[in-house]
């Protein structure tokens, strides 16, 4: 399968939390620096995370039942650096919003509504999956038909969990902030991994590290 090289970069806590309103209270600039140094052509976040920083939490409502029911994609043409949502029902609302370089990921469960909303919106769009989002194809969509070689999964746990699981991950760019969270419940770097009897942590392998002057400590692995 062609698919982008895939790396999760994330800054967190000593204790490995990740919410954005703490780590920014321990860390500076180092993370953009970081993620620009990693030169990748795509950032994909989760739903939630687009829910918090752009989009809102109102979501779309159809008004007609039709159901998307295949794979399907459209590239609005546009250059530069894609920020890629992963919103399996096509919920996200873009108004009032720069859209020229998204795309949304959505699963065949999708309301054709939606994509017509998407198509109004200029923004791009991959369909595939038919109740869940298939990452496997839409990783090779995104590679084969908009061009893209490298991608940063930037969002919380519970996306960058989901790319661990289905075996997408060529590399964690884990950058940890002098700071300690230990709230209960707050987000980890990685979320959602099933508890089985015979489970095992995925095994990393070091890479290289460098630090920087306010304590900040850039750690690269490859999987």
């Amino acid at each position: 399968m062609n698919r982008p090289y895939i790396i999760c970069h994330m800054m967190q806590s000593l204790d490995g939390r990740v919410a954005c309103d703490m780590v920014d209270k321990i860390s500076g600039d180092e993370y953009y620096t970081a993620l620009d140094a990693l030169d990748c052509q795509a950032h994909i976040e989760g739903k939630h995370s687009y829910q918090i920083h752009y989009c809102g939490f109102d979501e779309f409502k159809p008004t007609r039942p039709e159901r998307i029911d295949k794979e399907t994609y459209f590239n609005n043409g546009k250059e530069g650096t894609i920020s890629i949502s992963v919103d399996t029902r096509g919920t996200l609302l873009w108004d009032g919003l720069d859209n020229s370089n998204h795309l949304c990921i959505i699963s065949e469960q999708t309301s054709t509504e939606y994509l017509d909303y998407l198509r109004d919106k200029g923004i791009s769009y991959i369909v595939c999956g038919k109740e869940h989002i298939d990452l496997d194809r839409a990783m090779e969509i995104l590679h084969d038909q908009f061009g893209v070689k490298r991608v940063a999964v930037v969002g919380g746990g519970a996306i960058n969990g989901g790319f661990l699981k289905a075996g997408l991950l060529d590399e964690v760019s884990a950058m940890i902030a002098p700071g300690i969270d230990g709230r209960i419940g707050q987000p980890a770097l990685f979320d959602g991994v099933d508890d089985k009897d015979d489970y095992l942590p995925t095994q990393l392998k070091f890479k290289e590290i460098t630090t920087f002057p306010n304590g900040v400590i850039w750690a690269r692995y490859t999987l």
